[in-house]
């Protein structure tokens, strides 16, 4: 072999170790970003109504090392400003085991001072990112040593992935337009009178619900109805857990209106939310507090199922004619 072959050759061998390098530096850095996007954390949006992802690598790889880190990541601050931890400050895991694939946690008492709305949510987030674990198939709350119970003292039981159902996020500042089926007092305020709003607009920034909320809110279109829900009530937030809308509405929401029945307020409320069909019950509060009870008869800690007994044979429709607005 000639000086000049010999030194080409040498030059190829050189050039084809150079790009193998090059494909292996590429083939991990694709492995670290698939590993990158394989886990995340469950967090409150800022307005604290729905859960948001946050990518998240664990530094730990056996599966109790994974649980406490991630526990820790529940609790603690995301570094994104507009996310919420779902674990609030004052309540502590005190405990934890696994049995099988069923992970138990223990909370301390405070745990029962939230809110109805903010421990459905809590709930969800910690359940769906401890299900990521690759043995951690289902979770059990308890307070204390005690199982955890809903509102109505029923238990709550093991929950996994598929116990918590939320509406699919849609391409955000897009205007859209619906149907809406809503419910009305009537002018005696003893009945319902259903009224279906054709060609609603609407950005889907908005959840479905928060627009029926807000429609309710702003009234009816035709004559021989009126709004159930007393006059200057607020919405303060509204959301949808494993098919349960939690409502909340404002102090104004308690101002009696005497010539429409508490019935009629209520179902106002449930039938109009329970036409979607991602909802099943409807649960009412006040600031998000759900003691007490509305007037005489409707416990606000009660959910309440789709009622159409109130609705009279009367309908309207309507028809929306003005220019499609964004809704913030």
């Amino acid at each position: 072999m000639s000086r000049e072959a010999y030194r080409w050759r040498k030059k190829l061998i050189c050039l084809g170790l150079a790009c193998l390098m090059f494909l292996s530096g590429s083939l991990a850095a694709c492995g670290r970003q698939t590993e990158q996007s394989a886990y995340h954390i469950e967090y409150l949006n800022k307005d604290k109504n729905r859960l948001v992802e946050e990518p998240y690598e664990p530094s730990a790889t056996d599966t109790d090392g994974m649980i406490k880190e991630f526990l820790a990541k529940l609790s603690s601050d995301s570094d994104n400003v507009d996310y919420r931890k779902p674990i609030p400050n004052d309540v502590e895991i005190t405990n934890y085991s696994l049995d099988g694939v069923l992970l138990t946690l223990h909370f301390d008492e405070d745990y029962s001072k939230m809110s109805a709305v903010d421990e459905v949510l809590c709930r969800a987030a910690v359940v769906r990112t401890m299900t990521q674990i690759d043995g951690v198939d289902c979770v059990a709350f308890y307070i204390g040593d005690a199982p955890l119970t809903d509102a109505k003292g029923n238990l709550v039981g093991t929950m996994n992935q598929d116990s918590f159902i939320e509406n699919p996020g849609e391409q955000i500042n897009s205007i859209q337009n619906t149907t809406l089926t809503l419910y009305f007092s009537n002018l005696d305020g003893d009945g319902l009178v259903k009224e279906v709003r054709e060609d609603v607009y609407y950005s889907s920034n908005i959840s479905m619900e928060k627009l029926i909320m807000e429609q309710l809110l702003d009234g009816p279109k035709t004559k021989d109805a009126k709004s159930a829900i007393p006059e200057g009530t607020k919405l303060v937030s509204v959301s949808v857990v494993d098919g349960v809308c939690y409502v909340s509405l404002d102090e104004a929401f308690k101002n009696q209106d005497y010539k429409v029945n508490e019935g009629i307020v209520i179902y106002s409320i449930v039938d109009s939310l329970s036409e979607l069909s991602t909802i099943s019950k409807v649960q009412i509060s006040v600031n998000g507090d759900t003691s007490g009870v509305y007037r005489d008869n409707f416990p606000l800690a009660d959910m309440y199922d789709r009622n159409m007994d109130y609705v009279t044979g009367a309908e309207s429709a309507f028809s929306e004619t003005e220019e499609p607005t964004e809704t913030d």
